[in-house]
This record gives C-alpha cells, structure tokens and sequence, in this order.
C-alpha cells in the first residue's frame, strides 16, 4: 500500500555518508522533503573517534554528533532513527520500514554501510567477546575495561592497532593477534608492517602473527583464553574482534539492484536504476584512479560520495573523481596513506624508520601510485595533489628528503 508522505529523497543509513548526503543536499539548493533513517538510536555521529578519543575520556557523546539534534529540523531534514528499512518497491517507488509502515520517494539513496566481519569461531557468545563498530560496541567494550586486565585484540588491521593503542595507554596487558605473517599485511608493503610492529612492542604489546584462532575458550560464560590453531593458549579478559567488515547490500540485492562486492554505481553514484544512488562503505565504483570496480572503506570515500549524490539529484553534478586518501592514529604517531597500493612494485623509501618521521613511495613500474607518511603531513599533502595531477618524481627525487615534491607542482 503507498506510503502517506510527500515524495521527496528518502536516505537510507544515517552514517557519514547520509549524513553528508543530507547537509549537501540543502547546500546545493535542494528544497524538496529529505528523510534520513538510521537503525541506530543515536543522530548521525563521528566514527573514527570511537575507538580513540571517546574510549579515553577525550571526547563525549555530545562531540561525537555530526549536529546537534535541532539542526535537523531547523533545516528540513526528518531524522527517523531507531528505524530499519526492510524492503524497496522500485515500480511503485517506496520503502517498507520494520513496522510495516511506507514511504514513498522520487530519489532514494542507499548508504547502508557495512556491518562487522564475523568471527566464526566457538565462543563468540561469551561475555567479554565484543566487536568494534559502532558506539553500542563501544560502550559495551568501555562498560568493561576498568574490571579487566588482559585485552586479547583478535584482527591487527587499522581498526585493531588503533584499539590495542588505547587499551595499552589504559594500562591494559594487551595481545594482538594477527592470522596473516605482519599487521596490516592487506595496505601496507613490510616495512610499515615491521615499524607498527616495533611501535607497538615498544608500549609493551605483545603482537604474534601468523596466528588463526580456533575457538575462544570460556569458564562460567566468562571468557578465559583465546585458543589458536598452531596449539597456543593465550590468556584473556576481554577480547575485542576487529577483522573487516562485510558490505550490508542485502536490500539492494533483494531490490534486483547490480551488485558486485557493494551496489555498482557510477561517478555520480548512481545504481542500475536511475532513481536510487548509494555510496559509502556499501557502493562499488569503476575509479578513475584504480581503472577497476573498487569499493573504499574510509570517511573521505563517504563524505565525498555524499556530496557527489546531492549534486547528481540537485542537478549540479560533481562526479566523484577524487584520489582515494586514508589515515590511522596510534599513539602519538599518524599514518597518512593516499592513493592505492594494488599494483604496485616498487616501494622507495623517503625518510629513516628510525626516527619515526618518514615516508614510503609506491610505483607501479615509473608511475607514483601511492604515498604512505608516517608523521610526515607535508609529504601526504604535497602527495594528493601530484597524484591528482599525474605526476611522478623520479626514484632520485623521490628517495632525497630535501628534495621539495611541490616543486613538480610549481
């Protein structure tokens, strides 16, 4: 049956990238009805401060929000959270809601996200087992440290070190454990691999590699142990799973949307069907930079695809062409990547490891691909915009930190 309201956008996941979607829309002029819905209780808020500055103490609820929660109705923007969308009737151009309830659109906007990469395991049910995602995990996990002394942190990508830092400045008795030989095995080339290795080490984390868990092993519904494939027991308090995530496209598939590892869509984030546009975490997309279908998981690729939407509808159409640029903070040390490490063959090194200020530059035979900087922003800065521009030092003047990358630029 069609829902009762005004057509108008109706956004589908109130993350960065609806978030984004929403504000841009009003500033590109649109002034038909715009709904955001989220399953989450909370407004729209930051994530990468989940795990860093809000588990500290350094951040609160209230900072973490995108806006506060009258900006919404003060710009025409019906914040429906709490609210999970169930189906999508692309003839009839509406969506079912979990009560049952309809709405109906002219445009919608599909940025689901992604949910957590399960670990499938025996004894993820236990207390003390928790993943890292949104701010209900985190409280869960907040809820919990002051009773714990051994953290167990099962996944060493970004999200994982960024979590062990933190527990290890809480003053936890931290253990990563990594299935793959290094930390960050899937972004980085080794020796960013060996330096977060030793950065952590040096703050008395004990990071093992190569290590496949097996069952996580309880004692009264409590977790006791972690169990890993090779016969190694390593004990624990709480162990936190921070392994991936997995595209949440299940709406777009059953809606007969293109799927291919995320919604397929084009520079201006547009799905098969012409009424339905999807970014962020869930959409795939044929870059320009990477010449292949390629769904990013960062804020940048959220924020930026957002705006891309507002404009497609609003009919200012800005494509999304931007070079991908991503981060992480740990301890008081900030990589800064941009770019894309697929391809690449050769990894120049700019800088000493050893002095923790230095970069690594990535070709693809004589072609500057990517630029990984570790506390080094000018390099990164200076990195987005000859990879914007095509151009690419020589392996001279990549390697000579007094050689001045924005020369090229000049």
């Amino acid at each position: 049956m069609p829902g009762g309201n005004m057509p108008g956008v109706i956004i589908v996941g109130a993350g960065q990238a609806g978030y984004q979607t929403a504000e841009s829309l009003r500033q590109e002029g649109y002034d038909g009805p715009i709904t955001l819905i989220g399953e989450e209780p909370d407004a729209p808020y930051q994530r990468p401060p989940l795990s860093k500055a809000y588990l500290l103490g350094e951040t609160d609820k209230l900072r973490l929000k995108f806006r506060a929660d009258d900006w919404y109705a003060e710009h025409g923007i019906e914040l429906r959270t709490g609210t999970r969308v169930t189906g999508i009737d692309r003839p009839g151009k509406s969506v079912t809601l979990h009560d049952g309830a309809s709405l109906d659109y002219d445009k919608l906007v599909l940025v689901t996200g992604a949910k957590v990469r399960e670990l499938p395991v025996p004894g993820t049910v236990l207390d003390g087992v928790c993943y890292l995602k949104t701010l209900a995990h985190i409280d869960h996990i907040e809820a919990r440290l002051p009773d714990v002394e051994r953290v167990a942190v099962i996944g060493g990508g970004f999200i994982g070190l960024e979590f062990a830092a933190v527990a290890s400045k809480l003053g936890k008795q931290v253990t990563v454990i990594e299935a793959l030989e290094r930390v960050m095995a899937r972004v980085v080339p080794p020796v960013l691999s060996d330096f977060y290795t030793g950065l952590h080490e040096s703050h008395g984390v004990e990071v093992v590699c190569g290590a496949m868990v097996s069952e996580i092993v309880g004692d009264g519904g409590r977790i006791k142990s972690i169990k890993c494939a090779d016969g190694r027991e390593l004990a624990a308090d709480l162990a936190v799973i921070g392994i991936g995530i997995v595209p949440d496209i299940e709406l777009a598939e059953a809606a007969g949307l293109t799927c291919d590892n995320g919604i397929v869509v084009d520079a201006q984030c547009r799905t098969s069907d012409p009424d339905i546009f999807a970014g962020g975490d869930c959409a795939a997309y044929a870059h320009p930079f990477a010449g292949a279908l390629l769904r990013l998981e960062s804020v940048q690729n959220a924020a930026d695809q957002g705006r891309a939407i507002a404009a497609a509808i609003a009919g200012t159409n800005k494509p999304y062409v931007t070079v991908p640029w991503f981060w992480s903070d740990q301890y008081d040390v900030k990589l800064q990547m941009v770019g894309l490490l697929a391809g690449c063959d050769e990894h120049l090194l700019r800088g000493d490891p050893a002095e923790g200020r230095f970069s690594v530059m990535h070709y693809r035979g004589d072609e500057l691909r990517s630029i990984s900087s570790v506390n080094r922003p000018a390099d990164h800065i200076q990195g987005r915009k000859l990879l914007a521009a095509g151009i690419s030092p020589s392996a001279e003047q990549a390697v000579d930190v007094d050689f001045k990358l924005k020369s090229l630029l000049d």
